[in-house]
């Protein structure tokens, strides 16, 4: 009874309780009230906004239980573009006309328990109307539940399934439900969005920790009242809020606001009836896209005859686009794509029908195809190419833009895939490699938007790499590996595995580069299965047995996947044992500079780097710069979210010059996004042998057979892989690799071979043709640089679009004429052009036109309301020239002729504006700007504190809102009202008649905020014009050259010597009228020859009166300025060449030496004065000298220990000449030994050259006026022979104007050189001296070059201190030694001095500062010493001797001292050489053997021995009474007859020192010396890695160095050094060598691994052959491998493959030095 009582009681409170979730009954008609807004723009009011506003009422009844009708009644359409919010809303009566039928229309749809399910509607109802249907039911949409008040979950809504928090509360006075939802629009399960052309961009996560650049949220609010059937809502009030910066919302941000409001009116009497149609299934309440994927956001189009309209602007575009680019170009250009893009392909295909045979329309055609993005564009170049429509460039142009900028979908995959396996795409290479790059890109993309990417889509590339593998193609395997790794498919894994090695059996049989392209297509999959790359990269950087290359190949892809701790930290610990120094290099480098990572994306990557490199960094810091390494830069500002990084690598396996291959990437990050931009990657495996290698080695049999005989004879010698010279180069874009290039020797030849054959020759002759008959051509280039859109849905069911656009047309108008005098023959050479008169006429007017958008709003193919900021950039130079050369006569002439009507060259405006307009009354878009017309107004006046208070309250008065722009209680705003300006800059060239101005506007809302984004919002403009001078008219400008006997004829201004002595006779009188009268102020400079107290008044008082005259000038400027505008400044600067008086005081140069030979006499003291420089009055020489001391006590204070170390160096730097004088001194001076005095006794004799010597050359550049007055500039070049003197007279052609620039050079001697260079009126205001000269440092070579002067202009002076600034502070920084010294004033020495071939001991002296750098090395051999004795052989051929000079720079070398060896890499051992054995000392081992070196010990007289074969010689080096000899092929060379040169090859012997020399460079052998003590090897930098022998591989790799024939490291030099002896094949053996290489048991048995065990050594021992006993014996430490005692193995049976075993133990073994044999040895 009780459970019965109780479930009673349960039934009764269910039944009694209230449902919170709304329901519509059958039988009852809701009528509500709705209205929508959508508004965007900045968040302040009192800006521009644009948006929408919709208003109905909407009708809801239940058609049946569970399922809906909904109709609008009397909807109305608003858009809005104005100040916000003083405008109104404008009504779209015309577009709500024309959707009325639709907006009418009711909608069906599923709805229960406050859940919207699916919906349906007819087909004639938009996917745009639909949308906005979804918009009102989202309102509906609530997830009640009963037991709990406050919850979230995952709701289906609009924009997606998104996270919302529900809160709902009851007020039971009123009998009210209150519902409060919120979405968070940033944390949605199943997001509704679509992004076009961000598929190559990466998320970054980390990046948005600190900020966002795109925040969304909702808030919906819900007044209801409780019934039994159902609540009913009365009032509904919602608010999406969506913010955008493209640098971060919290520096300021744009916003989208949706407002929606929904209100119960009544219950209506009548139900809503479906209409007599077919209600389709429409999707749910989520968003569904439609044709605003294809409406561009920047115009709305009215499309009624597509098909027209395409004619007409394809006519438009070509016809104003011929001469000069249309401004608005770009913006049609556009507007074609958007109309190819909604027309049907048939309408394409007739365009293409209709105008491929129209050259220039047929131009236009192929370039705007690509840019349409459907898969039509594919289908195109698909149809077109196979029939033979298209040219393969057109074809190659098409495919590579179409694929990269086509929308990824499954029809424009197919088209691809099948493309791709079409036969004449196949038989081209290049249409081949773009096509299936391109096919993997497409993939790629297409997985981005789908994650559920199916496998099928990448198969085909799976079974092409199959083929390629079974078929040996490597070709092939390389271009499969490169697609799957465009791809980044995880199931292309496993085939890419099969080819790596470790992890496939077909490995083994690939090259290198197969394993290296394998592991770089794991890039891409890294970044979607980072774990399982991982793994693999790992495993394939611990295999020690790899390639050094491919190893770090593998380092690089494991740090891309953002590792881990524990892994750098495995890595770290694997480098503390890595053998590898190559490999420990780059490792270790990409560690250190990943510690200064600022990217948020690696920054765990970096911390844990951070930790290692403490590790390691006492035992790889001073890795060479040979070394592999990684360079890693980058920037990142968090609170912009903006950043750039960009990494380097060079990978090499052998230290030399060259790396193996080079990668650099640059990488970009914005927005929380990340791209790497542009990836580049070079090989050079191969190039630098190719280049300075011969060409053929000779196939000489018998020295391949000499040498093959000698290779066999070593124990299980194995020859390198020959590097056949190979270059390969890659480019990625956005991570997709779009073209790469293999260069080998083939089309090298082939190249070669084309360019030299008849084909080049008659392509050139047609070419000068052409050129000789006139060439008129128009090239236009549109271009759609950018086209990226982020599209999302907003709650009222409208989209919101943030998109950027770049579109530029480039135009060249070209017309080029040539003639030749006399005419040229059929057949002709080229020489006979240096025998004729060649005249051409030529213009070019090249322009670009470009527009840029960025676009937040409102975008449908039926209306538009957004924010829009435009960029225009328009540029415009015409230039028209005519050319003659003369080449007989020695004349040359270029004229720059005018181009009348163009005066604007560029500009640029910049502007955001407010934008709404429907497609059915586009004449009535309206357009506002972003800052209102009263602001702009307000901020272009001054903001002084008066007008501040104006200011405010007249914005206050007008705009009462808006006071968050502008408020009377913050003034300090006001200030930043000055960075609205206007500025206008003009300067004006007199000589050639030109004016340029440039005007600067600006006016941006930083006043608000000071944020870049408010900054950047506004107007700001840009005009540069170019327009003729005031004054007479210009014709052309003229440009001559004159060379030769002629030059004189050409001289327009010639410089009067009786002019000159008068102007000096003046100068005397101007100073003794000085000295007589103290007081009085000279009017003009003073000579810088006159003495320096007179100097110094003379140039105080000009100084002050060009500043005087600048200020005139510059307020004249500012008031004219203020006349014409109270709130612009404007500052006009107008360039005109000064003009002083003849007049000018001056002091003759023999009264200068006078006074300065006086000045001297008085005071000694003062040696720290320049020689070269004029001396002062003995009151100036004093006040110097106390300055001198005052500097010399300051200095005295800083550290002794360091001065001292400075003053010993700079002691041991002193420069001592070698200048002895080769002229006759003046005969005032007969004593002197002066270089300076001798240069003055030179110049005195004729100060200008003009009145005893024609000159040389002379060059006019002047500007040919209409009343033929003479106005430019003259250059004439004179040479005193007999002097060994050359001036050089740049001088103003007007007559008035004497201002000059002079420059003298004598050559004193061989050694010297001494120049001056003066400038100003006739030369003699500013002065400088340059001597350059050859000397000693010690003992050592060096060079001297001193700068000294006497005035110099202030803005020199000033430029001149921020160098020395400049330099002394990267001195300090690269750690170059400095130190602060008295050195002289008004000069600076810079010595070098030669320590060594590639040695420079460099000293800089300024007047303050002595920096200093010892032992500087260069990369080059510098010709002195024996480098220039051995560069005579090359003396014929230029390339050969810098080709030498480099070679030997980089030379590895090898010595051998006594019984000490020093590898090629340095490392030192001392070994036992057996007696009459040769030994390879050094050998080149790859395939092709073009040397080997061999050392042999001469034991009788205790003399080494040297053989080298290379070519078809046989060299060998020898002592004879202790005399180094030589002989080749055999025959003793006289070392009277040395040098020998080989008849044939490059091949050269010579004495050096005591010892003899071989060079053969272009061998790969550099150098072979030697003498009775020593024997030095050098190969050559390309060789590196390819050697062997005692000198060692030349890598680097010293951790690696005794590396036998077999390859085996062994740990005993001894033992290494035996390896590499030639054993003998019997004891009758001419060398007299009885021993041979062979493996030994260990005389004692051992326990190895539990087991008694016989060991026999993996490493060979020496011993004497079978019938020889050993005279002499030494212990060496050798590898063993055990064998367990019981097995049958043992020494006599063979053990050729002992040599490959492991090593179980290291012990001693007994090895014979010298044997003697018995008669009856075998």
């Amino acid at each position: 009874m009780r459970v019965f009582i109780l479930a009673l009681a349960v039934a009764l409170a269910a039944g009694s309780q209230v449902k919170f979730a709304p329901e519509f009954p059958v039988g009852k008609t809701y009528t509500y009230k709705y209205e929508a807004h959508l508004m965007g723009g900045l968040p302040e009011e009192g800006l521009a906004r644009a948006g929408l506003k919709i208003r109905s009422k909407v009708l809801i009844s239940a058609l049946a239980a569970d399922t809906l009708m909904l109709k609008l009644i009397e909807p109305e359409l608003f858009e809005y573009s104005g100040i916000w919010p003083k405008d109104a809303f404008t009504p779209a009566t015309k577009l709500t006309s024309a959707l009325q039928a639709q907006l009418l229309t009711p909608i069906k749809f599923e709805y229960a328990n406050g859940v919207v399910g699916q919906v349906y509607a007819p087909a004639g109802v938009s996917a745009s109307v639909l949308n906005i249907i979804r918009g009102i039911l989202n309102i509906f949409q609530m997830n009640v539940k009963k037991t709990v008040n406050v919850y979230e979950l995952q709701e289906p809504g609009v924009q997606g399934v998104c996270k919302t928090h529900y809160v709902i509360s009851e007020d039971t006075k009123a009998d009210r439900i209150l519902l409060t939802k919120t979405k968070d629009l940033n944390h949605c399960h199943e997001k509704i969005i679509k992004d076009i052309g961000l598929a190559y961009t990466e998320r970054c996560p980390e990046c948005e920790a600190r900020g966002k650049s795109l925040k969304g949220t909702a808030a919906f609010n819900y007044v209801m009242k409780p019934a039994a059937t159902g609540a009913l809502i009365l009032e509904a009030f919602s608010t999406e809020l969506i913010q955008f910066s493209p640098i971060n919302i919290l520096n300021g941000a744009a916003q989208m606001e949706a407002k929606q409001f929904l209100t119960f009116l009544e219950f209506a009497k009548s139900p809503v009836e479906p209409i007599r149609a077919e209600y389709l299934q429409r999707g749910s309440l989520k968003y569904e896209f439609g044709s605003e994927l294809l409406q561009t956001p920047i115009q709305l189009l009215r499309i009624s005859n597509a098909e027209a309209q395409i004619v007409e602007i394809l006519n438009h575009l070509v016809s104003n686009n011929v001469a000069k680019v249309h401004e608005d170009a770009p913006l049609k250009f556009i507007e074609l794509i958007q109309l190819l893009r909604v027309a049907r392909y048939e309408s394409i295909e007739a365009l293409w029908s209709q105008f491929k045979s129209r050259p220039d329309h047929r131009y236009w055609i192929v370039n705007t195809i690509p840019a349409i993005g459907t898969h039509a564009a594919l289908r195109f170049l698909k149809e077109q190419f196979l029939v033979g429509e298209l040219t393969l460039p057109e074809a190659i142009r098409t495919a590579m833009m179409s694929i990269h900028m086509v929308t990824a979908d499954l029809e424009a995959i197919r088209i691809l895939r099948d493309l791709s396996v079409e036969q004449k795409i196949r038989q081209n290479p290049v249409l081949k490699e773009i096509v299936l790059l391109g096919y993997g890109s497409l993939v790629a993309k297409y997985c981005t938007e789908n994650p559920t990417c199916p496998v099928d889509l990448i198969r085909p590339i799976h079974d092409q790499l199959v083929q390629a593998v079974t078929k040996g193609d490597r070709e092939e395997i390389v271009l499969s590996l490169k697609v799957l790794g465009n791809a980044g498919h995880p199931s292309s894994l496993k085939p890419i595995l099969k080819i790596l090695p470790g992890f496939g059996g077909t490995a083994v049989n690939l090259p290198l580069r197969v394993h290296i392209e394998g592991v770089l297509a794991l890039r891409n999959i890294a970044k979607r299965e980072p774990k399982m790359i991982q793994d693999i990269a790992v495993q394939l950087f611990m295999d020690r047995s790899l390639h050094p290359e491919l190893r770090m190949v593998s380092a690089i892809v494991l740090f891309e996947t953002k590792l881990p701790m524990g892994l750098v930290t495995t890595l770290a610990d694997a480098l503390l044992k890595e053998p590898n120094l190559q490999v420990a290099s780059l490792v270790y480098s990409y560690m250190k500079a990943m510690t200064r990572n600022t990217a948020p994306d690696f920054a765990s990557v970096a911390t844990a780097c951070n930790v290692a490199v403490k590790i390691l960094s006492p035992k790889f810091d001073r890795l060479s710069y040979r070394f592999s390494r990684a360079l890693l830069t980058d920037g990142y500002y968090s609170p912009w979210m903006v950043g750039a990084a960009a990494s380097a690598f060079y990978v090499n396996d052998a230290a030399t010059v060259l790396p193996r291959s080079v990668v650099a990437k640059a990488r970009t990050y914005m927005a929380g996004a990340y791209a790497d931009v542009i990836e580049i990657g070079v090989r050079t495996e191969g190039i630098q042998e190719a280049l300075l290698k011969i060409k053929d080695v000779p196939a000489d049999a018998e020295r391949i057979t000499k040498m093959k005989r000698v290779l066999k004879a070593l124990s299980e010698w194995r020859a390198q892989p020959s590097s056949q010279p190979l270059a390969s180069a890659h480019l990625k874009l956005f991570g997709q690799e779009i073209a790469f290039a293999n260069i080998d020797k083939a089309l090298v030849d082939y190249m070669m071979e084309f360019v030299t054959g008849p084909a080049a020759q008659a392509y050139g002759k047609r070419a000068l043709d052409g050129v000789l008959s006139g060439i008129k051509m128009n090239y236009a280039e549109p271009m759609l640089l950018a086209e990226v859109r982020r599209i999302l849905p907003t709650a009222v069911g409208l989209p919101m679009e943030l998109s950027f656009y770049t579109s530029s047309v480039i135009t060249t108008a070209i017309e080029f004429q040539a003639t030749v005098t006399p005419p040229l023959p059929d057949k002709f050479h080229a020489s006979q052009l240096l025998k004729s008169d060649i005249s051409m006429k030529a213009a070019f007017i090249p322009s670009v036109s470009m527009y840029t958008y960025a676009v937040m709003g409102v975008n449908t193919a039926l209306i538009q309301a957004a924010v829009v900021s435009r960029a225009k950039v328009h540029t415009i130079v015409p230039t028209r020239i005519e050319a003659r050369m003369d080449m007989i006569k020695g004349n040359f002439k270029l004229e720059l002729l005018p181009v009348q009507g163009v005066n604007k060259i560029a500009s640029a405006l910049v502007e955001t504006f407010a934008i709404a307009r429907n497609v059915e009354d586009l004449t009535a878009a309206k357009i506002t700007p972003m800052i209102p017309a009263q602001v702009t107004s307000l901020l272009s006046r001054k903001s002084s504190s008066s007008r501040i208070s104006r200011m405010t309250s007249a914005l206050t008065d007008s705009m009462p809102v808006s006071s968050e722009i502008l408020s009377a209680d913050q003034p300090s705003k006001m200030s930043k009202l000055i960075r609205a300006f206007e500025k206008k800059l003009c300067g004006e060239f007199e000589t050639f008649g030109i004016k340029a101005c440039t005007v600067i506007e600006s006016r941006n809302a930083a006043f608000i905020r000071d944020v870049p984004l408010y900054a950047v919002i506004g107007k700001h403009s840009l005009l540069v014009e170019v327009q003729p001078a005031a004054g007479p008219a210009i014709e052309k400008v003229e440009i001559e050259i004159q060379v030769g006997e002629k030059a004189a004829e050409k001289i327009i201004k010639v410089i009067n010597v009786s002019q000159e002595e008068i102007l000096e006779d003046k100068n005397v009188l101007m100073k003794l009228k000085k000295i007589l009268v103290p007081g009085l102020k000279n009017s003009t400079s003073s000579s810088s020859s006159s003495s320096r107290s007179v100097s110094s008044r003379s140039s105080s008082s000009s100084s002050k009166r060009r500043s005087s005259v600048s200020a005139s000038s510059s307020s004249s400027s500012s008031s004219s300025s203020r006349r014409k505008s109270k709130m612009v400044d404007t500052v006009t600067t107008v360039a005109k060449p000064s003009k002083r008086s003849s007049s000018s005081s001056r002091v003759s140069s023999s009264s200068s030496r006078r006074v300065s030979s006086s000045s001297r006499s008085r005071s000694s003291s003062s040696s720290s004065a320049s020689s070269l420089r004029s001396s002062s009055s003995a009151s100036s020489v004093r006040s110097s000298s106390r300055s001198v001391r005052s500097r010399s006590s300051s200095s005295s204070s800083s550290s002794s220990s360091s001065r001292s170390r400075s003053k010993q160096i700079l002691n041991d730097m002193k420069f001592t000449k070698n200048h002895i004088h080769r002229h006759a001194l003046s005969s005032t001076r007969p004593n002197s030994h002066s270089s300076a005095a001798s240069f003055e006794a030179i110049y005195n004799k004729a100060k200008y050259l003009a009145n005893t010597i024609t000159p040389a050359v002379t060059i006019l550049i002047r500007a040919v006026r209409a009343d033929h007055k003479v106005q430019g500039y003259q250059i004439a070049a004179y040479y005193d022979k007999a002097n060994s003197r050359l001036q050089v007279i740049f001088a103003n052609l007007a007559e008035k104007n004497n201002w000059r620039i002079c420059a003298d050079g004598v050559v004193l001697s061989n050694h010297k050189l001494m120049a001056k260079f003066a400038w100003g009126i006739d030369c003699k205001q500013y002065k400088t001296e340059v001597t350059a000269e050859t000397g000693v440092v010690g003992q050592e070579p060096a060079f001297r070059l001193k700068l000294t002067w006497d005035k110099l202009p202030s803005s020199m002076k000033s430029y001149a201190k921020r160098l020395s600034e400049y330099i002394s502070r990267i001195a300090w920084e690269t750690g170059i030694s400095q130190a602060r010294a008295n050195n002289g004033r008004n000069q600076i020495k810079l010595t070098v001095a030669v320590v060594s071939e590639q040695r420079l001991n460099i000293t800089l002296k300024t007047p303050r500062r002595t920096i200093y750098k010892e032992a500087m090395y260069l990369p080059i051999s510098l010709p002195f010493g024996d480098t220039a004795s051995e560069l005579k052989a090359y003396e014929e051929s230029w390339v050969d001797t810098i080709s030498y000079m480099v070679t030997k720079a980089h030379a590895a070398e090898c010595k051998l001292v006594k019984d000490t060896v020093i590898t090629f890499n340095n490392r030192k051992f001392k070994t036992e050489m057996p007696h009459s054995c040769e030994q390879v000392l050094a050998q080149d081992c790859s395939q092709e053997h073009k040397f080997i070196v061999l050392l042999k010990r001469d034991q009788t007289q205790e003399h080494n021995l040297i053989s080298v074969k290379i070519a078809d010689i046989d060299v060998d080096m020898y002592q004879k009474d202790r005399v180094a000899m030589v002989k080749v092929n055999g025959v003793e060379i006289p070392l009277s007859n040395l040098p020998y040169q080989h008849p044939t090859a490059k091949i050269q012997i010579r004495r050096r020192n005591e010892g003899i020399t071989l060079h053969a460079p272009s061998h790969g052998l550099q150098e072979v010396y030697f003498d009775i003590n020593i024997v030095k090897v050098k190969v050559v930098d390309w060789m590196r890695g390819q050697t062997c022998g005692l000198c060692g591989k030349a890598d680097g790799e010293i951790r690696q160095e005794y590396r036998t024939p077999t390859g085996r490291v062994t740990k005993n030099a001894v033992s290494y050094a035996h390896s590499w002896v030639l054993p003998a094949k019997s004891c009758r053996d001419s060398t007299e060598c009885f021993m041979k290489l062979e493996s030994v048991k260990l005389e004692k048995q051992l326990t190895v691994h539990g087991q008694e065990s016989k060991c026999f050594s993996v490493e060979p021992v020496l011993r004497c052959l079978p019938g020889c006993m050993p005279l002499r014996t030494t212990t060496v430490s050798v590898g063993f491998h055990c064998l367990p005692a019981d097995s049958g193995l043992n020494r006599a049976e063979g053990l050729s493959s002992i040599f490959e075993k492991s090593v179980d133990l290291r012990d001693t073994a007994e090895a014979h030095l010298a044997c003697r044999c018995t008669a009856q040895c075998a």
